[in-house]
């Protein structure tokens, strides 16, 4: 896909779930009855025009109540996006993938592909998903563990949320300073690399890549194509190689590697026993 056709598309998602703008002009979090939808991406609740519910936001406070009742909404839904997208979510819908990309197109010197513990780093967003936002909040109630120490999102709403009301400016601590440097850190991480919350820490990431193989909507490399030229995997920047394993756990579906072959090997398409496709190996 034509990246320009991409940001669209991400501006558009991230504005229609962050469509409230009256959230700047009244003080406080907006409580409109849509704040009970979650929406597919990572898009804090508390982001002043947000119109909708972060999912990992919602799993924690629906694990952490005091009177615990299994989310079935909640997972049901993320199984469904799961399923739909995997994690072309990330790579279209989620509005702090599309904030990281622009920060990555910021021009510096040098940008970091690579480096040789990349492959060993992206297993931390498994630890994140399971120990932060299931394991923590279930032992401790009343405790969003993800989105209290980790979340850049809800960092960035409540700077959003205290520019619409000045007054809780006061209110920011410790702990604020700690979410501002985690912030800070990712911010300048995505300049030099592409999406390091996405491919390192973020739960929702992990959890749509479980689905990445089963997804309704994959990515194909037609074997009759593919010369193995590898034009794909250089213009990947998120190191997955399509010709191997176009449906990667990694593979945010950007289109980017389809925009590279020569050979017009690679594309979308839904799940089809008849398609004539390279097997992920």
């Amino acid at each position: 896909m034509d990246n320009k056709k991409r940001t669209v598309i991400q501006a558009l998602a991230a504005l229609i779930q962050n469509a409230d703008f009256r959230g700047f002009f009244h003080p406080g979090v907006s409580q409109a009855a849509t704040k009970q939808v979650c929406v597919p991406g990572l898009n804090c609740y508390s982001c002043p025009s947000a119109v909708g519910a972060c999912p990992i936001g919602s799993l924690q406070n629906s694990l952490s109540s005091w009177s615990f009742k299994f989310p079935y909404y909640i997972v049901g839904l993320l199984i469904f996006f799961g399923v739909l997208l995997g994690r072309a979510v990330c790579g279209f819908l989620c509005p702090f993938g599309f904030i990281q990309d622009l920060l990555h197109k910021i021009p510096f010197f040098k940008k970091i592909k690579n480096f040789r513990a990349d492959r060993y780093l992206r297993f931390i967003k498994y630890a994140v998903l399971i120990i932060f936002v299931i394991v923590l909040p279930l032992c401790v109630k009343l405790t969003p563990f993800f989105c209290k120490y980790i979340c850049p999102s809800g960092t960035l709403a409540g700077i959003l949320l205290a520019f619409s009301d000045t007054g809780l400016f006061r209110l920011f601590g410790s702990m604020f300073m700690w979410k501002a440097c985690v912030l800070g850190i990712i911010v300048l991480a995505s300049v030099l690399i592409y999406r390091p919350f996405c491919k390192y820490l973020c739960p929702l990431g992990a959890l749509y890549a479980l689905f990445n193989k089963i997804a309704l909507v994959q990515m194909k490399t037609d074997e009759t194509k593919c010369t193995s030229c590898k034009a794909c995997f250089r213009a990947c920047d998120m190191c997955v190689d399509p010709s191997v394993n176009p449906n990667s756990a990694e593979c945010i579906r950007c289109g980017k590697c389809i925009s590279a072959c020569p050979e017009n090997a690679i594309k979308y398409c839904f799940v089809s026993k008849k398609s004539k496709v390279i097997s992920d190996k």
